[in-house]
């Protein structure tokens, strides 16, 4: 039996089960099959083959709102778990945010942009990087990482956080900015959307997300050991897929109280705080990626290009 066709009778169950509990009424996912062994088992033979049992091998996973980073994370999971054995720990950027008490001091502060989570500059980076510098370590020690929950806009209670007791093998580190890298001071000028032009007529908030890429995101994206891209065609189709996952986030938690979950209205100037690095992304991360995945407007992916063995 051939390597893939091998390593998919043995996570089929287990991937299948994640993909159906993703699934709404009205959204399903198609070609399942055809996505596993094209795309994602080879994927994962190639992760096996940069493994060092020495260290932990570090994955940036990025793309745009609604990509699909976090099923795709998860499925590469299993298949790492499961089929080569692998300890596998994989994290959100998003899990990392500042709280709504720290943003609200950014805002205030700052620019009152910086109260909307999302660009480089709301995230603790320190934690982060003591994160990364804890799961290198000879001599490992149990390491408690945040959690944050959207569905009230703030970190999670300690008591929720991610526990890692062993050494990973694997981490990925999936979300829509990793990897992204500075702009040039002369192409901040020109505002992109009417969010840019209405509130940041003075480009304080741009220019103070552009310095922190420069600045401590850099640091913490050169300790990336390969860069994972998930390209969709562009900006608007990104609006719709996180419309969608803003709706299956209401399905969730509808039972919660005091949520915070967002209009349509509000998921359109949400995505204008992402826009100008997100568009920045499709331009420049096929040109440093290790690896693309393009996305169809159907939200499947089409086709993948290898650029580093």
């Amino acid at each position: 039996m051939k390597p893939v066709e091998d390593c998919y009778s043995k996570v089929k169950s287990a991937c299948h089960k994640f993909i159906y509990s993703q699934e709404t009424k009205t959204e399903k996912f198609k070609n399942k099959e055809r996505m596993l062994k094209k795309f994602l088992i080879p994927f994962c033979f190639w992760i096996k083959s940069k493994v060092d049992k020495k260290k932990p091998f570090i994955l940036g996973l990025a793309g745009g709102q609604g990509t699909g980073k976090t099923t795709v994370t998860s499925i590469v999971t299993i298949i790492l778990s499961k089929y080569f054995n692998l300890n596998v720990f994989k994290i959100s950027i998003d899990d990392f945010y500042k709280t709504r008490k720290e943003r609200f001091q950014l805002s205030t502060k700052i620019h009152p942009l910086l109260m909307t989570r999302g660009v480089p500059g709301t995230h603790d980076t320190k934690i982060i990087s003591n994160f990364l510098k804890g799961i290198k370590k000879n001599k490992f020690k149990k390491i408690s990482v945040p959690k944050f929950d959207k569905s009230i806009d703030d970190r999670s209670p300690k008591n929720n956080w991610y526990k890692i007791n062993k050494k990973p093998d694997v981490i990925i580190l999936e979300g829509w900015c990793v990897g992204a890298r500075a702009q040039k001071n002369s192409d901040l000028k020109k505002s992109i959307n009417s969010l840019e032009s209405s509130k940041d007529y003075y480009l304080k908030w741009r220019k103070f997300v552009n310095v922190r890429l420069q600045k401590e995101y850099k640091k913490i994206f050169s300790q990336l050991n390969s860069l994972i891209y998930l390209k969709a065609k562009n900006f608007k189709i990104l609006q719709q897929w996180r419309l969608k996952q803003e709706k299956k986030l209401w399905l969730n938690s509808k039972k919660k109280k005091n949520l915070k979950i967002m209009s349509k209205g509000d998921v359109i100037n949400f995505m204008q705080t992402y826009q100008r690095i997100t568009q920045n992304m499709f331009k420049d991360a096929p040109k440093y990626a290790s690896i693309i995945f393009k996305l169809d407007s159907k939200h499947q992916i089409n086709s993948a290009i290898y650029k580093k063995k």
